[in-house]
């Protein structure tokens, strides 16, 4: 394992030197379709209980990290199952590639269409819908584009008419990805002085975006979590496209081992399964159901699992 360890944080290393240009580094925490696909092992690859093989790597997005969500979860699952978690908070597209090179054991990730990619060429399995939040629109009180309540397509056209200033995540992120297909949705290829890629995490975006009293797209959860330092408001919410929807998939072995059969050996199978059935457990579910609701009024979060993903609504 120690091997592998070595390997992704060559890769994260790699991530860090490549985003550095913009001022972006992932997030490395050390803590103590096919949904019904079944957990299959690489050839020959023997899985092993928590007390022999106990590290597990998780590439996940930086708002389940910065919103706090997984500083309840993970201690939770470690407990529970003797496993110690190695997080790796990058942007979802990071985040899933980290899995398809077989630098991760599990994904936790919130870009639909970009999981079902690695799904289909068959690198990630048993993907589990656990959850959702939605995005929203932020920016300065003043509003200086008057997109208050107004769909996002409707908001992002009169940033961009008015060149008002627009921070985008710029790192292949989830909620970048989202940003990029409201853009085409309204036939908008933006560009200029006004709009800003920053290749940062959600966190540091929003500060970025209150430091220049600007625009930016994020989820709620991040927002909220953050929003005593922030000079911004919500301005634009609720639009259908701008639901927010996170699935758990465990890393296949058995892709892995097509191209690299001694990393693929030390894939944590067993280590993976558990922690996506940690995050589909009632108990589990229950607890994202309820984290924010003490602090902000409402929950940053809302259970899924076991539902439908086309079904769901705010």
């Amino acid at each position: 394992m120690r091997k592998r360890l070595s390997a992704a944080f060559m890769a994260v290393l790699l991530i860090m030197l490549l985003t550095a240009g913009c001022g972006g580094s992932p997030a490395t925490t050390t803590t103590s379709e096919n949904n019904n696909q079944e957990v299959s092992q690489a050839g020959g690859n023997e899985t092993k209980s928590a007390s022999e093989n106990p590290e597990l790597i998780l590439s996940t997005t930086t708002s389940t990290q910065d919103s706090g969500l997984l500083d309840v979860l993970i201690p939770m699952f470690e407990k529970q199952t003797g496993y110690k978690v190695k997080i790796i908070a990058v942007g979802t597209g990071q985040a899933l590639k980290m899995g398809e090179n077989g630098d991760a054991d599990v994904m936790l990730v919130h870009a639909p269409a970009s999981e079902m990619e690695v799904v289909n060429k068959g690198a990630a399995m048993n993907r589990q819908l656990v959850m959702h939040n939605d995005f929203i629109i932020v920016g300065p009180e003043s509003d200086p584009a008057g997109i208050k309540g107004l769909n996002a397509g409707e908001a992002f056209k009169k940033i961009a008419d008015t060149k008002s200033i627009f921070i985008s995540r710029g790192d292949d992120s989830g909620t970048n990805k989202k940003e990029q297909d409201i853009w085409k949705a309204i036939s908008i290829s933006p560009a200029g002085e006004w709009y800003q890629e920053v290749g940062q995490g959600m966190g540091a975006t929003l500060d970025i975006t209150s430091e220049k009293q600007g625009y930016t797209l994020t989820d709620r959860a991040t927002y909220l979590a953050k929003e005593d330092t922030l000079s911004l408001t919500i301005l634009s919410e609720g639009s259908p496209e701008l639901l927010n929807i996170y699935h758990v998939m465990q890393v296949n072995p058995d892709y892995i081992a097509k191209s690299s059969p001694d990393k693929a050996k030390m894939i944590n199978v067993e280590g993976s399964k558990a922690f996506v059935d940690f995050m589909i457990n009632p108990e589990t579910q229950k607890v994202i159901g309820e984290f924010g609701k003490d602090k902000y009024g409402e929950p940053l979060f809302f259970p899924d699992a076991g539902k439908d993903e086309n079904t769901l609504t705010y």
